[in-house]
């Protein structure tokens, strides 16, 4: 192999390295799943008109959508016992393959940030709760420049921290991590469950619209631009699933610990949220969707320190599965010789503390209609890519040492990838702008309405068009390995 194109990190996985299991595979998903923005996720749905059940029906069948490309994409990571970057090759070439690599790496360290804010928020809440700060007045303190306190600021970097000390021990701290803290979290959502059945004298009220859920009725208005976001809180994932379905014993473990850990957890923790907050009406008087907030109502001390561990875990848990390997990976595929996965991390790190991930997490329309619609728009043509050319084209058939040689039959830039890839984006651009720039469904917009609709099928209309259109140019110039080369 060329040392120009692979590194330690890179290689494929050893037969003897591939030691994780259905319940590994299960527990990373559960791990990742369950944390802040997934609590909060209905918090978006039911401001745009839902109500608890229409909600849980769309995580769920947003989760079910983008359970297949996750199968899909994590069958070649275990086959070849690649991690995306390098199975990508196969698809753009090996020079076009840093463009969905990187564009994966970006998003995710966009959702490091997020995470980190969430995790800094936790401690400077908690602090608050304990008496040790007093946060109404701190909270009068603002730095212009960054828009929240210094204090803030430095509960953020404490989180940010934790994180990197964690990373750079490597992948196999993600596994341990992620194998201990599933069962521990989803104690702690039944727990809070159990809390809220408890607190409320009669249950009925948890699924009542009357306890503080408004909606307009206009579900088909609202179901599919939020199932399109649904989709678009995994659809990086679902393209970088084999840096962790290379580590899976067969392809039965890796496809039923999706199976399990993915819809059920993804699920069951938004409705424990919609339950949750359902009953911070009845008892607070207020929908109090925000569990770090909720924690400081609570106030007793030994509460406070318990939940504080809880949230610590569950967002570390998530943070590095989700939005740390995959961006290492990539950023070593740009340069393997001079990037490891610890420096890849480190970069990853260092993008998601400068981006200032509050002032995206704090508006949910930006988080909703900018973000997660946003780069779904980009994620699913190339999942859509993707697919076709493995699946359809090549039949899973690839060879593996080729993946690389930079002068094998993966070299260069494949164009018609590249066209397909151009092609699925175009339609969404229009309506990504008109929601950045907050004009959407305005007399100000820029672009037309009609646009704006085809940006709520934003994953959807760029995966089929971008793998519908490669399939037409590439069909015929593009053939099976003649002798696949795995593991």
């Amino acid at each position: 192999m060329s040392t120009s194109l692979s590194n330690p990190d890179l290689a494929p996985v050893s037969p003897d390295e591939r030691t994780w299991s259905a319940w590994n595979i299960a527990a990373l998903w559960i791990g990742m799943s369950v944390c802040i923005p997934t609590y909060m996720l209905a918090a978006g749905m039911i401001k745009q008109g839902m109500n608890w059940w229409q909600a849980v029906l769309t995580v769920m069948v947003g989760n079910a959508i983008v359970l297949i490309p996750m199968l899909l994409n994590g069958h070649g990571g275990t086959k070849y016992g690649v991690p995306f970057p390098v199975l990508v090759r196969s698809t753009f070439g090996i020079n076009g393959a840093h463009i969905p690599a990187v564009a994966r790496s970006l998003v995710a360290c966009g959702w490091f940030g997020i995470q980190s804010w969430v995790g800094g928020w936790a401690i400077y809440t908690a602090l608050g709760a304990l008496g040790v700060i007093d946060v109404a007045a701190d909270m009068e303190r603002i730095v212009p420049v960054l828009g929240i306190s210094w204090l803030q600021f430095a509960c953020f970097l404490v989180f940010w921290g934790i994180n990197v000390a964690i990373i750079v021990r490597g992948i196999e701290s993600v596994r341990v991590l992620e194998s201990w803290a599933a069962p521990f979290l989803i104690a702690c959502g039944l727990a809070l469950l159990a809390w809220a059945f408890v607190k409320v004298d009669d249950i009925s009220l948890l699924f009542q619209n009357e306890s503080g859920f408004e909606s307009s009725g206009a579900f088909w208005k609202v179901f599919f631009p939020q199932l399109t976001a649904m989709v678009g809180f995994w659809a990086t994932l679902s393209l970088n699933i084999p840096d962790f379905t290379r580590y899976a014993k067969s392809q039965r473990d890796q496809a039923m610990g999706q199976i399990l850990g993915l819809p059920t957890t993804m699920t069951l923790f938004c409705f424990i949220g919609i339950i949750v907050t359902a009953a911070t009406v009845v008892i607070y008087g207020e929908a109090i969707w925000d569990p770090v907030q909720l924690i400081g109502k609570i106030g007793s001390a030994p509460v406070v320190v318990i939940s504080l561990f809880a949230l610590a875990i569950a967002t570390l848990s998530t943070n590095l599965a989700a939005n740390v390997v995959s961006p290492a990976n990539g950023f070593s595929n740009v340069a393997p010789s001079k990037i490891n996965f610890r420096k890849g991390a480190l970069l990853t790190c260092g993008i998601g503390l400068v981006i200032m991930p509050w002032r995206l997490y704090n508006d949910l329309g930006a988080y909703i209609f900018t973000w997660l619609i946003g780069y779904s728009a980009l994620l699913g043509p190339i999942a859509g890519v993707m697919l076709c050319d493995y699946f359809l084209l090549r039949k899973t058939r690839l060879n593996r040492d080729a993946l690389y040689d930079a002068a094998g039959e993966y070299k260069g830039i494949n164009h018609r990838a590249m066209i397909a890839l151009v092609v699925g984006i175009a339609p969404n651009i229009p309506g990504f702008i008109n929601a950045a720039t907050n004009t959407k469904g305005t007399p100000e917009a820029i672009f037309p309405a009609i646009f704006d609709s085809i940006y709520s099928y934003a994953w959807f209309v760029g995966l089929l068009l971008a793998g519908g259109l490669y399939l037409v140019i590439a069909a015929g110039k593009v053939h099976p390995a003649a002798a696949e080369a795995t593991i």
